[in-house]
């Protein structure tokens, strides 16, 4: 490809992102929607624009975005204060209570189910009911929210899926509203407020100057700030998680070899099996950027201004760098695995995630053998990725 050549037109709404994306490959790394957005498809282009934090802003809402809609020293002062939150010790402390929803979600599960096994949906029956208890035990909200929440997972989809600038508010605005009626009863309980992971943020300071305050080098959150970090914790991660969940159990009815790998294995073990079948099918499907300056992209040359979607489960199917994309080898694929992104905007709760997912895949399969169902699953269509409907059959084990 010369550096003249224009990019070829790529279609992604409404359409299975892994197919599509795996077709346009063929005609070179990047691509342009009709609207004119770059889609930058490859591996190394992937990599190249997600680390480039000069050329490419991640300020692209029109909504606050804490973190991930930051850049410079103000992204960073907000990841070094809320990164811990994710540490290992964090996790450690979190790891039997999600055991415990886990088990008892199974048991939920198999209360009435014959000895034959019950067949149920990965994604809906498993995947978000294990998200938003998973989510809430860990930022100490209410478990009455359950329903609430479950709701707005399937209002969020469908807004995402219909593009419609005015539904797509609508539910974050109702996310929000929702995010503030946890919070402010934690305003008013002051020193007896619960002791969790949203209390705690409540009176995180960050390292930039409070304007208000001459010659400050630190100051607290904005309660704005502190509603947009609990959404990207929480409305970003759900629906993903669920997903995520389709696409692993799936994957282990297809491969039943993997099976006793992670019930009985390392959590090493088991988290690289997981991050190489996200790999192959990967829910987690684009960010956005857009250029601040002239760059050239394989060769395309972007203008200042323009915005730019690096396709993760594009970058993640590369030929260039997975000869085989669908084949399953952990070992040699981990180096090249892009799944949580890369860069200074890598994902901040990957180990919450990867944590969630390994527990949900061990006690699920400690309680149960998963086999394919009878009915067919059918895919997600862009903007996500994995499965919209991914039944499978559990059978008790012995």
């Amino acid at each position: 490809m010369t550096a003249s050549s224009p990019a070829p037109t790529i279609q992604l709404r409404s359409l299975e992102p892994r197919s599509i994306t795996d077709e346009h490959r063929q005609d070179g790394p990047v691509a342009r929607t009709e609207d004119g957005t770059w889609v930058v498809l490859g591996h190394p282009e992937a990599v190249a624009v997600a680390q480039d934090h000069d050329s490419f802003s991640s300020a692209v809402s029109r909504f606050l975005q804490v973190p991930n809609g930051m850049d410079g020293e103000e992204h960073a002062a907000v990841r070094a204060a809320t990164d811990p939150y994710f540490s290992p010790e964090e996790m450690r402390k979190l790891e039997p209570v999600l055991r415990e929803i886990a088990q008892g979600l199974v048991d939920e599960v198999f209360a009435d189910a014959p000895a034959a096994g019950i067949e149920v949906d990965a994604v809906a029956e498993l995947g978000a009911v294990l998200a938003v208890r998973g989510q809430t035990a860990w930022l100490g909200w209410p478990r009455e929210l359950e329903p609430e929440l479950l709701q707005w997972m399937v209002d969020n989809h469908e807004a995402s899926r219909s593009g419609e600038l005015a539904r797509t508010a609508e539910v974050a605005e109702r996310f929000d509203a929702l995010i503030r009626s946890v919070v402010a009863p934690r305003r008013q309980a002051g020193e007896d407020a619960p002791d969790d992971v949203t209390t705690r943020l409540l009176y995180q300071r960050i390292a930039l100057p409070d304007p208000e305050v001459p010659g400050s080098t630190d100051r607290a959150l904005r309660d704005e700030e502190i509603v947009s970090i609990l959404r990207n914790w929480t409305g970003g991660d759900l629906g993903s998680i669920a997903l995520c969940i389709g696409v692993l159990v799936t994957s282990v009815a297809q491969m039943p070899q993997l099976a006793e790998r992670l019930r009985v294995g390392s959590f090493h073990e088991a988290t690289a099996i997981v991050d190489e079948l996200l790999r192959i099918d990967d829910p987690f499907v684009s960010n956005r950027r857009v250029a601040t300056c002239p760059v050239t992209v394989a060769g395309h040359r972007i203008e200042a201004g323009e915005r730019v979607q690096i396709h993760w489960t594009s970058a993640n199917r590369d030929q260039r760098v997975f000869a085989d994309p669908d084949a399953f080898d952990p070992e040699s694929h981990a180096a090249g695995n892009i799944v949580y992104g890369t860069g200074k905007h890598v994902c901040p709760g990957r180990p919450l995630a990867t944590l969630e997912l390994v527990v949900a895949m061990q006690e699920i399969l400690t309680a149960a053998e998963v086999r394919p169902a009878d009915a067919p699953g059918e895919r997600e269509i862009a903007p996500v990725g994995g499965w919209a409907h991914a039944p499978v059959r559990l059978v008790p084990r012995a």
